[in-house]
């Protein structure tokens, strides 16, 4: 079946959008405290990602106990820890080495099956994991300079790290939600969910924060984050998955660092070091390994058929 040029569009869009969030990420919270923003992001979004629920599916479908539980748990490790480690990993790292090491999510949600839901690694997908390890083990052990030299750079990209597990959790919770459950469904309950975690912390920042010390301009970063990064993203991507294999979607993952990178140079002024290509590469490579392997595979059957 043939898939038109729009399809890859979006898929690629939503994958720089996200990249872009790094930098995105790293603007706000240098005036916005990191619950504080969130709060306000995950608010601005679950009402907006309501509306259209209601507008789009015509009401909230029936949830179960079981279901109720996993989109909380998807909520606290994709939204609210995952919000965290990233946000406050980007202050300590640079926007570069944050995008690169948050591409490794599908690796990461491949080592949490094999632990967590007993599924097979196979070598293609073993190589994959150990390219995109040594990508990052490139960027930790020689490029990390964070800002301006920070000693606590390191930090930073330890956090991003757990930031990609906490994503990982959240895309492995999705396999045990019921079926008759609504991408945009799933993306309005956990913003909500996120909403909600977020929301004593926020108020604790926003009782001792002085309001009319960000611009309109750092106010924009957070509408960003809320309406192009959760929104929108999150419109693009599910546009394009379900009209494409998932390994056809996984291969448009290695937009993200790509995105951020040059978002970073651009933007951030960061400088492009050779580390930081060789880490790229390596990454990317694993990336494509791990799809192409499942691509493979679901061709080999085809045939068999």
């Amino acid at each position: 079946m043939r898939n038109p040029i729009s399809v890859y569009f979006s898929l690629a869009l939503a994958m720089a959008i996200v990249g872009s969030s790094v930098v995105v990420g790293k603007l706000m919270v240098k005036t916005i405290p990191v619950f504080l923003s969130s709060g306000i992001r995950f608010f601005i979004a679950a009402a907006v990602l309501m509306i259209l629920l209601f507008w789009i599916e015509k009401g909230i479908p029936a949830l179960s106990k079981k279901d109720v539980f996993v989109l909380l748990l998807q909520s606290f490790t994709g939204v609210f820890l995952f919000s965290i480690c990233m946000l406050y990993g980007v202050k300590l790292t640079t926007g570069m080495e944050s995008g690169i090491i948050t591409s490794t999510t599908p690796m990461a949600v491949g080592i949490l099956a094999f632990f967590l839901l007993k599924e097979k690694i196979e070598k293609r997908m073993a190589a994959g994991i150990v390219l995109a390890v040594i990508g990052v083990m490139a960027i930790n052990l020689f490029g990390a300079g964070g800002e301006a030299g920070s000693p606590y750079a390191l930090m930073g990209n330890l956090l991003i790290a757990a930031a990609v597990i906490g994503e990982a959790m959240f895309t492995l919770m999705a396999k045990l939600l019921s079926p008759h459950i609504s991408a945009l469904a799933i993306s309005a309950f956990v913003s909500l969910f996120g909403f909600l975690f977020f929301l004593p912390f926020a108020v604790i920042e926003a009782v001792s924060f002085d309001f009319s010390v960000p611009g309109l301009l750092d106010w924009s970063y957070v509408l960003y984050y809320a309406l192009i990064v959760t929104v929108l993203a999150f419109y693009l991507w599910y546009n394009g998955v379900t009209k494409v294999p998932a390994s056809v979607s996984g291969i448009f993952t290695s937009v993200l660092p790509v995105s951020a990178v040059v978002l970073s140079g651009v933007i951030l002024k960061e400088q492009f070091t050779l580390v930081h290509l060789t880490g790229i590469v390596f990454v990317i490579a694993g990336i494509f390994i791990t799809v192409l392997k499942k691509e493979q595979k679901k061709d080999s059957g085809k045939l068999a058929s």
